[in-house]
């Protein structure tokens, strides 16, 4: 069977570095922390005290204040970055059949701060079962692509997919299928999350997740030194607008770049550790690159989960080495999540932006923070550290893996006719 081919035609990112694509590129490559001292809720009783928020954003700049009330914040982030995607797409909605446009959405945990309010708000009151009826409709997972199809009329496939950390790569990659399979000709896909509130803290300090860095939050996310101590949560969006390669070419569409292969596999392992030899990751980058019938040495840039995990970024540097061989050293491998902490669901959507940007820029963001060897590491790997690199970058690849063990990989390219 003939593959139809899939393009990235349109991009929106709201970030802890910045709110558009472009500021969120210029502050990646200029090596920014989004790391501050938490401002949502009073963090002084936690072990964590910091986060990477987005900053300066405002639903009203996007929706009114009726709207904006009935809407939990990853629902708001979503409907932000579809909004900047569709328009930077330059798609007619009018000159398209909205039956075969669809959503499909990734999140980890959706409206876990409404959950908490309803809770506490009954917590706190007199015993009655007030809740709010846009309690369920806010908190539910899936609402954040129904909105943003509510929004825009697309009428065909919509539906989130939930994977963990690995949720909106996952999205991606359906929605790659999806196309390739003649199912759809267009799809919004992408991620949100917005846990930055006391559950998503609490609950992420009691498995021993996060760094404690309380001292110097801009240094905590430090992926593959030694001194790291866990990642630091992240909040936000990323969009990217799917089309096949003849619909976008027949409205004479802007095309960023083409989505090649993604890999989809299990660590069947742990609820929360890597395989210690990262065989899920070597499983799934082996099935990204067979699915877009490339050989390892076609890859310039690996953007890597590398959370700032003890165990994680070990395990993951030792599956590149294993997938890519002696290529692995040619290669360029930075994690972004440095610079703008762990999105958790919504990380898969801003890593592909920036591997879309590396792609059109040939610059390699880079791994900031970095001070220290680790034992366990090998430095002769090129992990991009603390400093920005120009190479020409014609692939790239990008992993995600998600808490249950689930391993995501997907390849985007430049589009060669």
């Amino acid at each position: 069977m003939n593959k139809k081919r899939v393009v990235i035609t349109g991009m929106g990112a709201l970030t802890p570095i910045g709110n558009t694509v472009n500021d969120y590129w210029n502050n990646l490559v200029a090596g920014k922390s989004g790391a501050e001292p938490i401002t949502k809720f009073d963090a002084n009783l936690f072990k964590t005290q910091f986060a990477c928020e987005v900053k300066n954003f405002d639903p009203l700049d996007i929706m009114d204040r009726k709207e904006a009330r009935k809407l939990d914040l990853f629902s708001t982030y979503a409907l932000a970055t579809s909004h900047e995607a569709i328009i930077d797409s330059g798609i007619n909605l009018a000159s398209i059949n909205l039956n075969r446009a669809g959503v499909v959405w990734g999140s980890g945990i959706g409206g876990m701060k409404t959950f908490q309010e309803e809770c506490f708000n009954f917590k706190d009151g007199d015993g009655s079962p007030r809740f709010n009826p846009f309690f369920v409709p806010k908190m539910i997972v899936d609402i954040a692509a129904g909105h943003i199809s509510m929004k825009y009329g697309l009428r065909g496939p919509n539906y989130v997919t939930v994977s963990a950390c690995a949720s909106s790569n996952n999205a991606i990659i359906d929605s790659l299928m999806l196309i390739q399979l003649g199912k759809s000709d267009l799809i919004v896909t992408g991620g949100s999350e917005a846990g930055v509130n006391i559950t998503g803290i609490g609950g992420f300090n009691a498995l021993k997740a996060l760094s404690t860095r309380n001292d110097d939050p801009a240094t905590a996310s430090r992926p593959f030194d030694a001194n790291r101590d866990g990642f630091v949560l992240g909040e936000g969006s990323g969009c990217l607008i799917l089309e096949e390669l003849e619909h976008a070419k027949a409205r004479n569409a802007k095309i960023y770049a083409e989505v090649v292969g993604g890999g989809l596999t299990a660590d069947a392992h742990h609820i929360t550790a890597p395989h210690p030899e990262g065989l899920g990751a070597i499983n799934a980058m082996k099935l990204a690159l067979e699915d877009a019938n490339m050989n390892p040495e076609d890859i310039d840039y690996v953007n890597v989960h590398g959370t700032s995990t003890p165990l994680g970024d070990i395990a993951e540097t030792k599956a590149i080495k294993e997938v890519f061989g002696e290529h692995a050293y040619a290669l360029n491998i930075s994690s972004t999540k440095s610079m703008t902490g762990h999105l958790l669901g919504a990380a898969g959507a801003i890593e592909a932006i920036a591997c879309v940007k590396a792609i059109e820029k040939n610059i390699i963001p880079p791994t900031i923070n970095f001070e220290s060897e680790d034992e366990n590491i090998d430095y002769n790997l090129n992990l991009t550290l603390n400093k920005a690199e120009e190479r020409t970058v014609n692939a790239a690849l990008s992993n995600t893996f998600g808490f249950g063990g689930h391993n995501t990989s997907i390849i985007v390219k430049k589009l060669n006719d």
